[in-house]
């Protein structure tokens, strides 16, 4: 099975897309963004907007030709890094195991040096934040890639402030994102970037993603610690605690539900988890809330009420505690950064 760059588009003005890739990149970090370029054309073709420019991407790599990605699945390259001249509007870095080898390639590390400049935005996905770092591409601004990664990063690229919780970062003309399927957000907020909310969600529709997740979203979502959780009771009782987060969600309540005393609740849920089921319980508040403000123009005191942390104080004390913003400046912050 083979995936090439898709070829010209019918539209005058074209949006240049240039994805790099490497033996054992990821097939999905590759894929992933280049499926919502191709389908966001698609849109515009449907909707019959003559006026839009249109992406043309390209995957170039050390040399022209087919490259084994991690799957065995194989993508072609349609022209080496030699042969890469002009403009392009967006340069893409993909990642995956064969980051580790990439970083000491000298060609592809020239090239990512040499071509940054005239591009109108870089991006990396997952671990091809790497390698935008050792071209010293990303010193003295915000970045961030795989959670596993983070540290890594942080301890070889010490110019570098990563951030080891958003899904992805904007800083510049800078672009990174967290592991994998991240790469698809990140390319939904650049759509978005170029031709606004309405066209991003419609491709997310299209590509039947859960939603178009903003990029301060957390790589550790509770919901996916939850899902960790191996013990059967204690991953219902978080379900179900998550579509009741207006009520009562106290020791005695929860022990009640899985049949326990609160004193075994507790040390089981602890063990399970690993936090306390009050931490937890105020980490998915604060994630539902975050929500709530990155997506409705609800007023906090509905928020917090909604959420069930009672008054705007409560909420407001939960969110310094942890991310260190109150509610209304991360609402601020979000909608200038969505701006």
């Amino acid at each position: 099975m083979k995936l090439v760059g898709q070829g010209a588009s019918s539209a005058e003005r074209v949006r240049r897309v240039v994805m790099v890739v490497f033996p054992d990149a990821n097939v999905v970090d590759i894929a992933g963004p280049m499926e919502v370029f191709s389908n966001a054309n698609r849109r515009l073709d449907q909707q019959e907007d003559r006026r839009s420019p249109r992406y043309r991407t390209e995957l170039v790599a050390r040399g022209a030709g087919p490259v084994r990605t991690t799957s065995g699945i194989e993508v072609a390259a349609t022209r080496a890094l030699r042969d890469v001249r002009g403009a392009i509007d967006t340069l893409l870095v993909a990642g995956g195991d064969g980051t580790r080898e990439a970083i000491g390639d000298r060609a592809l590390i020239d090239f990512l040096r040499r071509a940054a400049p005239r591009a109108r935005r870089v991006a990396s996905i997952c671990s091809g934040t790497f390698l935008l770092a050792e071209a010293g591409l990303l010193d003295g601004r915000r970045a961030t890639t795989h959670w596993a990664s983070c540290a890594a990063l942080a301890e070889r690229y010490p110019k570098i402030q990563v951030e080891t919780d958003p899904i992805f970062v904007h800083d510049g003309k800078m672009w990174s994102s967290a592991g994998i399927c991240a790469g698809m957000d990140l390319a939904l907020a650049l759509v978005e970037r170029d031709h606004g909310r309405e066209l991003a969600l419609t491709v997310a529709q299209w590509m039947v993603l859960f939603l178009k997740r903003p990029g301060g979203q957390s790589q550790f979502s509770v919901g996916l610690a939850a899902q960790a959780t191996e013990h059967e009771r204690i991953r219902e009782l978080q379900a179900w605690a998550q579509a009741h987060l207006a009520g009562d969600l106290g020791i005695a309540k929860l022990a009640k539900r899985v049949a326990m005393s609160p004193r075994n609740f507790a040390r089981v849920f602890s063990r399970e988890v690993g936090e306390t089921p009050a931490r937890w319980i105020e980490r998915a508040r604060v994630e539902a809330a975050r929500r709530m403000l990155e997506e409705s123009d609800d007023g906090v005191d509905a928020v917090a009420s909604r959420c069930g942390f009672g008054t705007a104080e409560t909420l407001r004390r939960a969110f310094l505690r942890q991310l260190r913003v109150a509610p209304s400046a991360y609402r601020a912050r979000f909608r200038s950064a969505a701006a």
